[in-house]
């Protein structure tokens, strides 16, 4: 979703996390779930804590973890390129500092799977499926990549903004 802001962005977009990661945490939270009710049914639950805390730890830490990955910000201003991905992930890039910004693929072959990644390739990634995403190389550090739904129009904005066409408002979509 593209929306504008106070903040003079160009272009704004969450990009959720895949539906592979979704199934996944629904699947073991409904596993973890069934394996809490089982030991409260049969009574096995008020006989030790132990095995009500760690399910629940589990469970847990599970939910929080995917609720801090749940998907990637991307902001791009006219000078600017903001990438979050949970409470702790952020990266910046000054569009001055970016020498190339081109669509790709983030693949499993190449990554290993999904979140915060240091690819086969040298590069780090944010990706929260594998397919569309945006490649950046910038003028000094390793390349950078980002799952995103509109890898195109990225790059496009970004070279855009470089050439110093025009100063863009803000994209709607």
């Amino acid at each position: 979703m593209v929306v504008s802001n106070m903040r003079r962005d160009v272009y704004r977009e969450w990009v959720p996390a895949g539906s592979l990661v979704k199934i996944l945490v629904g699947s073991i939270s409904s596993l973890t779930l069934c394996a809490l009710l089982i030991l409260v049914l049969t009574g096995l639950a008020f006989q030790n804590l132990f095995w009500v805390l760690v399910p629940s730890s589990a469970l847990v830490f599970l939910l929080l973890l995917f609720w801090n990955y749940r998907g990637i910000e991307i902001r791009l201003s006219n000078k600017k390129l903001l990438i979050d991905y949970g409470l702790l992930n952020h990266k910046s890039f000054s569009l001055e500092d970016i020498v190339s910004c081109e669509p790709t693929d983030a693949s499993f072959r190449r990554y290993g799977g999904v979140g915060v990644r240091y690819g086969f390739d040298g590069s780090w990634a944010y990706t929260t499926s594998f397919g569309d995403a945006v490649k950046i190389t910038p003028r000094k550090g390793r390349h950078f990549v980002f799952s995103s739904s509109n890898p195109r129009r990225i790059c496009d904005i970004i070279c855009q903004i470089k050439s110093g066409k025009s100063t863009l408002k803000a994209q709607k979509q």
